[in-house]
């Protein structure tokens, strides 16, 4: 029954990861400091992922998220100014902002660089913080990579066919001249620890499920809405076979993972990847002594077997990772704003018609 899912998929190698470090900064016009290294950018959903980076002395205008955005800071720190997001958050701080949400500003004091995924648009504000001045939506992200030359990771199984065009840029991110696992991993170092919506990942611990004893989970986030779970992996063995039901996306923070069409020396840090709906991995698995850190974004269940044409062994879904999280007494983000006071849109039109 398994193997009737998408028995022809036999990918090119587009399928697998893209080295953020050979990216070039692609500077937006949306705020003065900030760049981005585009990795996926939805036409259908609106979803884009990028790294982002915030030069020193930045600073953003208010804005109004109009999807949901989850970031994790590789490097450096940045500030939110007021309201229900106000904190200062540095390396190894996973954070969550609601559908919706205003934040009235942010600032880096020093470069900071973001793993950034946006569920929808971003509203720049004007000074006075009530009309629109920019957006930033999935539609200029593709528009800067096209620009580039830069091919983004494919959306579905079928964009896995096509070529890739190689970046001519080698820009390394600030992480990958230090010990990455050190961002999730070792003395907690952030008061976001307590931040309803933002969490030093470092103070988070590691649960193991018994059915895969080689993987350890940092559970940040769990959706009972749309299924969606956010997490660390600390992956020491193979897993076994499995189908992604649902897409999800990683990126290697320490170690290297062998991976089904990637090389045989596998993929370091820095390295992202995007598993469409339905991508199927025969094994998964680290390929040095070293710690296997990723992060992961699950936007739908993993399901696993024993090879093509086996039975369904079980299936990791939201509640498996709901149900861990309660045992153990982590806390996870809150996914919306207890009470929301931000007045996204002002009281009489911007316009007349």
């Amino acid at each position: 029954m398994t193997d009737s899912y998408n028995p022809d998929f036999d990918p090119s190698g587009i399928e697998g990861g893209v080295d953020t470090n050979a990216l070039p900064w692609i500077p937006l016009p949306h705020v003065a400091g900030l760049s981005v290294k585009p990795l996926r950018a939805s036409a259908e959903t609106g979803v884009f992922t990028v790294v982002m980076r915030l030069a020193a002395g930045s600073a953003w205008p208010a804005t109004v998220h109009l999807g949901a955005m989850d970031m994790l800071v590789l490097s450096g720190s940045f500030g939110c100014t007021g309201g229900e997001l106000e904190g200062n958050f540095g390396p190894g701080t996973f954070g969550y902002i609601p559908a919706n949400a205003r934040v009235n500003g942010m600032h880096a004091d020093v470069d900071t660089e973001l793993l950034v995924t946006s569920h929808g648009a971003i509203a720049f504000l004007c000074a006075e913080g009530r009309n629109i001045a920019s957006v930033l939506t999935s539609m200029d992200i593709r528009s800067a990579a096209r620009a580039q030359g830069l091919s983004l990771v494919p959306d579905s199984l079928a964009g896995c066919m096509q070529p890739r065009t190689a970046p001519a840029a080698h820009s390394p991110l600030a992480m990958s001249a230090a010990d990455a696992a050190s961002l999730v991993t070792g003395p907690v170092m952030d008061a976001a620890g307590v931040h309803p919506h933002f969490v030093d990942t470092r103070a988070l611990p590691w649960l193991v499920n018994p059915d895969t004893p080689d993987v350890g989970l940092k559970i940040l986030r769990v959706s009972e809405e749309t299924g969606f779970v956010s997490v660390i992996v600390r992956h020491n063995g193979v897993a076994p076979p499995h189908y992604h039901l649902g897409a999800a996306d990683f990126m290697v923070l320490a170690g290297r993972i062998g991976y089904r069409a990637g090389p045989p020396e596998g993929y370091g840090p820095g390295v992202w990847f995007y598993e469409p709906a339905g991508a199927r991995h025969d094994a998964t698995q680290r390929l040095t002594d070293e710690d296997l850190i990723y992060t992961a974004n699950l936007f739908g269940p993993i399901q696993f077997d024993s090879g093509r044409g086996t039975p369904i062994g079980f299936v990791f879904s939201w509640m498996t990772y709901k149900a861990m999280a309660d045992a153990a007494g982590s806390r996870l983000l809150r996914s919306s704003f207890a009470d929301d006071r931000s007045l996204l849109a002002p009281r009489e039109p911007l316009c007349t018609p």
